[in-house]
């Protein structure tokens, strides 16, 4: 049978600036050495994950980290807790930092409120790269959730400060302020959510109202993505979640459908290219 689809990819779709710049700094490093160490996965993409290995990226962890001596050492843009630092000066480490501007700004955010003696509470996923990172500029003491939920069960002080990690959902975080504040609590909030991520839920509510089927392409790891795919399933409930081209089922498709692709922050167009000429195959 032929489909004839009609396939179309968000122009907005795809890396945020802060993994562009990651993944250039790695990219032009590994054009002139045969490897790098990267703390953490640069982006939460299997695929861009494993084009990237494939030129010399060697992913490891913190406990790894704390037996490497004399390595260059990439810091990728969800940032790194002071703690990090610390090693990299203790273990003769050069840290290439390409932590993300948006999440150094939140750090130092964060950090002159822990100064200021504020009880900080912070919206994020817990055990996060992004979260660690900004719950080390306390020493551990911020309070971190995922849902109002989990603060019933904490003691809290009358007043405290809120943040947000910079991918979370700018409706939820207004929400979550507004109920707090509806408890009694005194409660000073800091929108600190990347304008570049939650602008694409309300383009991404334009783009896939204009299509029969859509195909979000995301690394199963990422927040963002998990986020900006029910956005696409809360505007046209024939939306698709994949990871790679691999995993398109023919039977989501019917003859002459208008297709759309988008992705999260963490996928890279090439990866879109490849479900886009996929489908086009068909």
């Amino acid at each position: 049978m032929k489909y004839d689809l009609t396939v179309t990819i968000d122009k907005a779709s795809g890396f945020c600036f802060g993994v562009v710049y990651a993944i250039e700094m790695a990219e032009d490093i590994l054009s002139e050495e045969d490897f790098l160490y990267c703390l953490g996965d640069i982006v939460h993409n299997d695929e861009e994950v494993k084009r990237l290995t494939d030129m010399g990226l060697r992913i490891i962890d913190h406990d790894e980290l704390k037996e490497l001596r004399d390595a260059k050492v990439l810091i990728r843009a969800h940032g790194e807790a002071p703690s990090t630092y610390q090693l990299a000066l203790e273990n003769n480490l050069i840290l290439i930092d390409a932590s993300c501007p948006v999440v150094l700004k939140l750090q130092n955010r964060i950090k002159n409120s822990y100064d200021d003696k504020e009880q900080i509470l912070i919206f994020g996923k817990h055990g996060h790269a992004e979260v660690i990172g900004l719950q080390g500029q306390t020493d551990g003491n911020a309070i971190v959730f995922q849902d109002l939920a989990e603060l019933d069960s904490v003691d809290l002080p009358a007043k405290f400060t809120l943040y947000s990690q910079t991918t979370k959902s700018t409706e939820k975080f207004y929400h979550i302020k507004e109920q707090l504040l509806s408890r009694g609590y005194e409660v000073k909030a800091n929108d600190t959510i990347c304008r570049q991520v939650s602008n694409r839920y309300e383009d991404l509510e334009k783009f896939v109202a204009d299509f029969d089927k859509i195909i979000f392409v995301s690394g199963k790891k990422s927040s963002n993505g998990k986020v900006l795919y029910e956005v696409c399933k809360k505007h046209n409930a024939e939306s698709y979640f994949i990871s790679k081209k691999e995993e398109l089922d023919i039977s989501w498709f019917t003859p002459g459908d208008k297709v759309g692709i988008c992705g999260a922050t963490s996928t890279p167009m090439w990866l879109m290219e490849e479900v886009k000429a996929s489908l086009e195959a068909l």
